[in-house]
């Protein structure tokens, strides 16, 4: 199946009923930022720590598969130079509006969080990718494109899914709070649902999911030339029975090292 077109299809869909990651920013929490205090989310409750961008004004910013109208305005707000990619056009009109609403600058660009190819190497100081790679078949290739377009000294920083989420059957979990061993990791919704529960999710238009190995997600970042030099975890913050076990969404940030002087 052509997965990419699907969650497209499907987060614009997302954007018709509400998901809360597709709300926009309210003009409060923009002229908060506009003062210096904004809360940057990587995962869902926890901000990132600002020292992980700690100069802001005048840098350049890629939102990487952020689109929604929440990272990229506060960006903009807080005196970054903002560019949004993201796979779905109606993620971005969220961007849209929120930049006319507050009279910000951003710019906005449809496509595949893998293929950056539209920006020279070196176009940025930053990039800023939430969880957004679960939409995404194979990660390595974001890192790479990460790195290329990444200035030498800029930071990537990320958050992602601890792939033991993918393992359990959460239907069961769900009605009788067992956990049971399902899949296997990597983990694809195309490839491992039954056939008929993958047909009831496609059919709602609900966005398919990749669980990613550690070895893509970290040991991706460090073969793309990164260095790793901070971390933190994080829980869903709603009713998800493995918040009381474990914090299943991780934010790393990591460092493109400045080229040795000839």
């Amino acid at each position: 199946m052509d997965w990419l077109k699907h969650n497209r299809e499907a987060w614009d869909h997302e954007v018709r009923i509400g998901n809360k990651w597709t709300v926009p920013v309210s003009s409060e929490t923009v002229e908060a930022a506009r003062k210096g205090t904004a809360e940057l989310l990587l995962t869902p409750t926890k901000p990132m720590p600002r020292k992980w961008f700690p100069e802001i004004v005048g840098k350049h910013v890629l939102c990487l598969a952020s689109g929604g109208g929440q990272q990229g305005p506060l960006f903009a707000a807080l005196g970054a130079v903002v560019t949004v990619i993201d796979n779905s056009p109606a993620q971005l009109a969220r961007d849209d509006e929120v930049a006319k609403r507050e009279r910000l600058a951003i710019s906005l660009e449809q496509g595949d969080m893998r293929d950056l190819s539209r920006f020279p190497d070196g176009s940025f100081d930053y990039v800023f990718h939430p969880i957004s790679n679960v939409f995404c078949a194979d990660v390595k290739p974001v890192w790479r494109e990460a790195f290329r377009v990444l200035k030498d000294g800029g930071r990537l920083a990320s958050g992602f899914m601890n792939p033991i989420a993918y393992i359990f059957d959460l239907d069961l979990l769900d009605t009788t709070g067992t956990f049971s061993v399902r899949y296997k990791i990597p983990y694809s919704d195309v490839e491992q649902l039954p056939p008929e529960e993958l047909k009831k999710r496609l059919d709602a238009l609900e966005p398919v999911e990749f669980g990613h190995s550690l070895a893509d997600q970290i040991g991706g970042q460090t073969a793309a030339g990164f260095h790793l030099i901070d971390f933190y975890e994080d829980v869903s913050g709603w009713d998800d029975p493995l918040d009381r076990h474990i914090p299943v969404y991780l934010a790393t940030l990591a460092l493109k090292p400045l080229r040795p002087r000839p």
